[in-house]
């Protein structure tokens, strides 16, 4: 991989509004034209699927991550550049760490939640020093920044950690984020 990548967190499942969907596919499209490798989950369904094959329809690169027993159950997408198949998901979430140089929480459910945090909580203890983004599609994430917020006010995170990740408001204003920020 030359390519600046990105490790992309979202759901199996295409939610409940169409606009998840819709950014992903935006998403997708801005990474293969700003020459953004995709690194994933490696499923071919979902907020995930659409991010993939729009990264792919616009001729990007796609790396997917699965562990092999998720490999039927989460259908593993046929056309990716290169899928590896893990022994585990902890192996699966350090390669995906190791392959970008940014990650990105888009809509999803508890594996999209534990895999984001996962990626604050190495920033906090300086693991890495990549930027941690959040696309707030349709406020998707309002409730979830409002807690992070009152995790600080109580006293559980030093204020110099609550900005570890970064609030988008759409595809455009994460990539160019993104490309002004990377760092590795």
């Amino acid at each position: 991989m030359k390519n600046k990548a990105l490790c992309v967190y979202c759901g199996s499942s295409p939610g409940t509004n169409g606009r998840y969907v819709k950014e992903a596919e935006e998403l997708g499209k801005l990474m293969a034209e700003s020459a953004i490798d995709l690194v994933y989950g490696g499923a071919s369904i979902g907020v995930m699927g659409a991010l993939a094959n729009s990264v792919l329809r616009h001729g990007g690169n796609v790396y997917g991550a699965m562990p092999k027993h998720l490999v039927d159950r989460e259908v593993a997408h046929p056309g990716l550049t290169k899928l590896f198949v893990t022994n585990s998901m902890h192996e699966r979430k350090a390669l995906m760490a190791n392959l970008s140089d940014g990650f990105v929480a888009l809509p999803g459910g508890f594996g999209t939640l534990e895999e984001l945090f996962e990626a604050i909580t190495w920033s906090q203890l300086q693991m890495h020093h990549k930027p941690v983004l959040l696309l707030n599609t349709d406020h998707f994430y309002d409730t979830l920044i409002a807690f992070m917020q009152e995790l600080t006010e109580k006293g559980f995170v030093r204020p110099q950690h609550q900005d570890i990740s970064i609030v988008t408001k759409t595809p455009k204003e994460l990539i160019e984020y993104f490309l002004d920020n990377s760092f590795k």
